[in-house]
């Protein structure tokens, strides 16, 4: 049974069928077809605003894309730690800026630690030309850790980004498991607290490989279509990528399968919570837990599939997806159960 990665589910079969029905006639290339169109009609109703829609194939683009909008080549790019733009994209976002810096930073459940970062901010500048200049804050949303900023914790990093002058991203991988977690609407949790640039996941929550970059503030959409195309991520036939994502926005698809992937997760950990050491509060769709060596290896040679997390060797990860079903969850607690 696999908990390793909502990365391995299968394709929702709703949004399985959308690729099919896009496959009927001819349509015009490059994003330039009715699919792509309606998807960026969708998301000015959902976020209730213009947004400029670049539809992707995968999340390091739509990342990578938007440091490269709003981030020069002697900029500072400020982030967790964790965070996939740190520690995932095998330094994508330098490349696709021309060398902008990552300034990774510590913070609690992979959630940037503010002070340190007002901190950062307040003392850029004091070298002048000889340091990189401050120019964006990205937030991982929800975390890396499966833990979630508050709206109110994204106000914080609003007046952070008002009172610098630097751009405000978002990447949302698992930006349907965060908004459902906080049970607020899309616009609260991007624009309206300060968000520039969203990275729009689908991919993880029932998608077969379909992402998108919307961009709130109209100043970091020069030149965005040639960003695309350079990137490799201009999609030919893209109404198999905006297809995919029109069908993940109907009748809020999208919103019931992070829901269910949420409900497995915390089912799970309020099931184990007093056996196992639960690592970071459960907010989205990830656990993650601590066990010894030998119940790690027990679990595995019973066919549980999970991620032993990096640098450490007694904390696992489990993911909890749109396909994860109530029995497996029951099945893998009562394994737990048997090892105590």
């Amino acid at each position: 049974m696999n908990f390793r990665s909502d990365n391995e589910t299968p394709v929702n079969e709703t949004i399985l069928r959308a690729i099919i029905d896009a496959n009927h006639g001819f349509e015009e290339s490059y994003g330039y077809d009715s699919y792509s169109n309606l998807f960026n009609k969708q998301c000015q109703n959902l976020f209730q605003c213009w947004v400029e829609t670049l539809p992707l194939a995968t999340g390091t683009a739509a990342n990578s894309i938007a440091m490269a909008l709003c981030c020069p080549p002697y900029g500072a790019i400020f982030c967790h730690e964790s965070a996939h733009l740190n520690a995932d994209e095998c330094g994508a976002p330098e490349m696709f800026t021309g060398g902008a810096k990552l300034i990774p930073l510590p913070g609690q459940h992979g959630k940037i630690d503010v002070d340190i970062l007002e901190k950062k901010l307040a003392s850029s500048g004091r070298h002048g030309e000889h340091e990189v200049l401050s120019s964006v804050i990205s937030l991982t949303q929800s975390t890396e850790a499966g833990t979630v900023y508050t709206l109110d914790e994204l106000k914080t990093f609003k007046k952070l980004k008002e009172k610098y002058q630097v751009a405000l991203h978002m990447d949302g991988a698992r930006f349907a498991n965060a908004l459902v977690s906080l049970n607020c609407t899309a616009a609260e949790m991007t624009w309206q607290s300060g968000i520039d640039l969203l990275s729009f996941g689908a991919t993880k929550n029932g998608a077969m490989m379909a992402e998108s970059l919307l961009v709130f503030n109209p100043k970091y959409t020069t030149q965005i279509l040639r960003h695309r195309k350079r990137s490799g991520h201009l999609i030919s036939k893209m109404r198999y990528i905006t297809s995919q994502l029109v069908a993940y926005l109907n009748d809020d698809l999208w919103i019931k399968l992070a829901r269910h992937a949420n409900e497995q997760a915390h089912y799970f950990a309020t099931q184990v919570e007093s056996q196992i050491e639960l690592i970071h509060p459960v907010e989205a769709n990830e656990v993650f837990c601590r066990l010894s060596t030998s119940k790690i290896l027990s679990l595995k040679a019973q066919g549980y599939e999970f991620h032993v997390w990096p640098d450490s060797d007694d904390i696992i990860r489990l993911v909890f997806s749109h396909a994860t079903e109530r029995k497996d969850v029951n099945q893998l607690v009562k394994a737990i159960e048997l090892l105590y």
